[in-house]
């Protein structure tokens, strides 16, 4: 059983930072890429930052030059660093995983930003 482990959210001012992690732990086989999400009250769950097998990332418009998405192979580890965040940023942030053929979801974590 693979499981999905987010960590690092909490409340932060407007322009400040944070850095969250999501460790995948288990038999997990190959894993092709993993990835941040995030779902605010109201919206969709949308896609903030992506990291390939090969290292090649991928990041929407909104959150480009501001966040930083990052890996740890030898831990199975993703880190996503939040940096000049703004209060549209506030949502529950996913960790993803996609393996060769199953995907796998954190149960997120909470950022807020707010004065």
């Amino acid at each position: 059983q693979v499981q999905v482990a987010e960590s690092g959210g909490g409340l932060v001012q407007p322009g400040g930072s944070l850095r969250l992690s999501c460790a995948a732990s288990g038999s997990i086989p190959r894993i092709n890429a993993m990835a941040w999400y995030r779902q605010a009250p109201g919206k969709q769950r949308e896609l903030v930052a992506a990291i390939a097998s090969g290292g090649r990332t991928n990041y929407p418009d909104s959150v480009k030059g501001r966040f930083t998405i990052s890996r740890d192979n030898a831990k199975n580890t993703v880190y996503l660093q939040m940096d000049s965040l703004k209060p549209e940023d506030t949502a529950v942030y996913y960790c993803y995983v996609w393996t060769l053929s199953t995907t796998y979801w954190g149960q997120g974590t909470q950022v807020t930003v707010s004065s």
